[in-house]
């Protein structure tokens, strides 16, 4: 029998990995850790989890997935999550880093606040954590505004690309809405 959910890679560098297994799940798509090369060619989507944005990039850069995730990006629906958006932006500031650049938009890092400004609020009727998130500073004309929070674009999207400033995996009500939304994209 073969398997007809589809497959979403979280990426298991570093990060809220494991939050995601459960809202995946209840979509009815099948969660999975991605590491490798393969694990990356396997899956039918990516999420790109919240955590370190710098560190992420050293361990892709480590183990040699650069090339990897950024092929397999453009051709497969992608979900960046706070620090996921950072590396999913075309600008980073604040400061400036390296990006896979999948969305036409800048994104200042920790743009928020440290981790004591750090807090919960209601994007469209769901709790969700802005956990030392970057802001979304400016976006193309044709990326879709999906949330704001205080005027400022928080969850974007471009095609089958999504970002959000914000973790909904942290709220155990499954599935987010936001994850029903990124898996309805496949």
């Amino acid at each position: 029998m073969t398997n007809t959910k589809p497959v979403i890679g979280v990426l298991a560098l570093q990060g809220a990995v494991m939050p995601h297994k459960q809202h995946i799940e209840s979509c009815g798509a099948e969660f999975r850790t991605v590491k490798t090369a393969k694990d990356i060619e396997d899956a039918d989507a990516y999420i790109l989890p919240g955590g370190e944005s710098t560190t992420m990039l050293k361990l892709i850069d480590n183990f040699g997935l650069w090339d990897v995730l950024n092929d397999n990006f453009a051709k497969k629906p992608v979900w960046g999550i706070c620090a996921g958006s950072i590396l999913m932006a075309q600008t980073v500031t604040n400061p400036a880093q390296k990006s896979f650049g999948l969305l036409p938009m800048t994104v200042q890092r920790n743009g928020y606040g440290r981790q004591l400004d750090s807090h919960h609020t209601e994007i469209n009727g769901y709790t969700v954590s802005l956990i030392r998130a970057p802001v979304i500073t400016e976006i193309a004309n044709d990326v879709e505004i999906l949330a704001s929070y205080d005027d400022t674009p928080v969850w974007v999207q471009k095609g089958n690309k999504m970002a959000s400033t914000f973790h909904p995996e942290l709220t155990m009500e499954y599935p987010s809405p936001m994850h029903k939304a990124f898996i309805d994209l496949l």
